[in-house]
């Protein structure tokens, strides 16, 4: 369930032996699950756990649904069975999630999965999967704040309870067991739960903007009046590169904002252990208006480091503030709808 990323190391292996670019052993690598696994086994699992800890994962209500909250993973080991061929995964993290009747809900996983990986080399794709084998013991998931202070979310025996319950299974169990699916083509790597087979693609909002440019996300979210959402992190490697960010927006204007990323977790793990929604003590590096309607791109040439775009739909930390509505604003109504590519490149 983890980024674009996360299988480089293989893939790259797969072109030093030559593969991609010549039918004959694309089709007798294909044809091989032995030589497959040692690719994978020797040059891939042990870049998954580092992957992993470079981003986050998209949390959804329901499958196909917008994205509701997110996981940030904070620690993570990994252990391959030569015997079984597989991959196991065991890993630690903290989140937060919008909830009807609860709000915005800050919480804490520690999850471990057995993965059974594989590829394969297509004319014009490279395609990576992960299928989940089984669960290595019962995820834990642990609510650690609650923005509806009038909720008792602590009873199990309440409709609140069965929520929590409801998802944290959701979260920590069956997006993990669902796979995951990486293919990587001219357009870069794109990742979607679940298995895709050839010629199926993940759903993506907008196509790569330009040749050369490394996709770092590409979603469609769900931001509540009153709540912010953090993407990335975005990581500049080199001097000359530019973040692109191409956006669309249905609901009321909001504002995206733009944080070193040591400022921007010390800020989200506030926020997810029960701080008030307020700016963070370092401002913004910028900040630009998200105008609902047409379809926008953004270019921000940065320094070498590591970033966090926040989507700002509240009146509490940009300038653009959401319209008022007291019974709409109380229950989340009037979501602001995004649609986003992330990536970066080389400064035009």
């Amino acid at each position: 369930m983890w980024g674009e990323r996360a299988w480089r190391a293989a893939l790259i292996a797969l072109a030093f032996a030559g593969v991609e670019g010549c039918g004959l052993f694309r089709g007798a690598v294909n044809n091989s699950p032995e030589v497959r696994w040692w690719l994978f086994s020797t040059f891939g699992a042990s870049q998954m756990c580092p992957e992993m800890l470079k981003r986050s994962a998209p949390l959804r209500l329901m499958n196909g649904g917008n994205v509701i909250g997110r996981l940030f993973p904070t620690a993570c080991q990994h252990r391959v069975d030569e015997q079984r061929m597989t991959v196991s995964l065991e890993f630690t993290g903290t989140g937060y999630a919008w909830t009807p009747i609860a709000g915005r809900v800050g919480f804490s996983a520690h999850a471990g999965v057995e993965y059974r990986a594989d590829f394969s080399l297509q004319d014009d794709a490279t395609y990576v999967w992960a299928r989940a084998e089984r669960l290595l013991f019962a995820p834990e998931f642990r609510v650690g704040s609650i923005e509806n202070r009038l909720v008792d979310w602590a009873q199990n025996q309440s409709p609140v309870g069965y929520l929590t319950n409801t998802f944290g299974a959701q979260v920590t169990q069956s997006q993990l067991l669902s796979g995951f699916t990486v293919v990587r083509s001219e357009d870069g790597d794109a990742f979607s739960l679940g298995i895709l087979m050839p010629p199926e693609r993940p759903r993506q909002p907008f196509r790569s903007g330009g040749e050369g440019r490394l996709l770092v996300d590409a979603d469609s979210a769900e931001v509540r009046v009153e709540q912010v959402d953090f993407l990335g992190p975005i990581t500049i490697e080199e001097s000359g590169q530019s973040l692109f960010f191409k956006y669309g927006v249905v609901g009321p204007s909001a504002e995206a904002l733009l944080w070193n990323r040591a400022d921007a977790d010390a800020w989200r793990e506030r926020l997810q252990t029960g701080a008030a929604l307020a700016p963070p003590a370092a401002p913004a590096l910028l900040g630009f208006t998200l105008n609902a309607g047409a379809t926008e791109e953004q270019r921000v040439p940065l320094p070498p480091g590591q970033y966090v775009l926040v989507v700002d739909n509240s009146s509490r930390v940009g300038r653009v503030n959401p319209p008022w509505n007291p019974l709409l604003n109380a229950v989340g109504a009037n979501p602001l709808i995004l649609s986003y590519r992330l990536e970066v490149g080389e400064t035009p």
